[in-house]
């Protein structure tokens, strides 16, 4: 469920009062462990906490017009959901959380990002709010930026390599994997 909202206050009231009530009280966990540089905004149809332009210009790498997203929360169709981006694509972060998540007692349904949740009471609101806290906007930034490079390079490497002159099929030795003698005998 995308919603149109274009504040966090007219997408809460546009909320079922279940949900708005859920939703207000894992917000009031992300605010108020929210490290200091990251913004509270409307993005992709949710509440979203953002790495702003004026902190890092570059923005989204997807769209560099959106601001980099840290977390979203969100109420979809069948459940509500946080999206942790500072667990994906970290391992440290992720396992963390995974086990912090388990010493629970609930349980976890998560995505690479998206924990996803139907009751308020399934979501261990002091593990969400210590994942948020655990990552500070330039810590966040070196992340992304890391994460970016290491693609750049991989892209880099798996260019196509220069053509090279191939051999005459008349020349070649028939490898015995692909004759075809071996799967008659077999």
């Amino acid at each position: 469920m995308t919603s149109t909202a274009k504040s966090v206050h007219e997408y809460l009231a546009a909320l079922p009062l279940d949900r708005r009530t859920a939703i207000s009280a894992v917000r009031e966990v992300i605010l108020s462990k929210l490290p200091k540089g990251y913004e509270e905004a409307m993005q992709y149809g949710m509440i979203s906490y953002v790495v702003p332009h004026s902190i890092y210009p570059a923005g989204y790498h997807c769209n560099p017009s959106q601001p980099l997203t840290y977390a979203m929360l969100g109420s979809q169709k069948n459940h509500m959901a946080i999206y942790l981006c500072n667990v994906y694509g970290h391992k440290e972060t992720e396992t963390w959380f995974r086990k912090a998540y388990e010493a629970t007692g609930k349980k976890l349904d998560m995505g690479k990002s998206c924990v996803r949740f139907k009751k308020l009471e399934q979501l261990p609101l002091e593990v969400i709010g210590q994942v948020i806290a655990r990552t500070p906007v330039d810590k966040y930034v070196a992340c992304i930026e890391a994460i970016l490079s290491q693609r750049s390079t991989k892209s880099n490497k798996s260019a196509k390599p220069a053509k090279i002159a191939k051999t005459p099929s008349s020349q070649r030795k028939k490898s015995p994997l692909r004759s075809k003698a071996r799967f008659q005998n077999a």
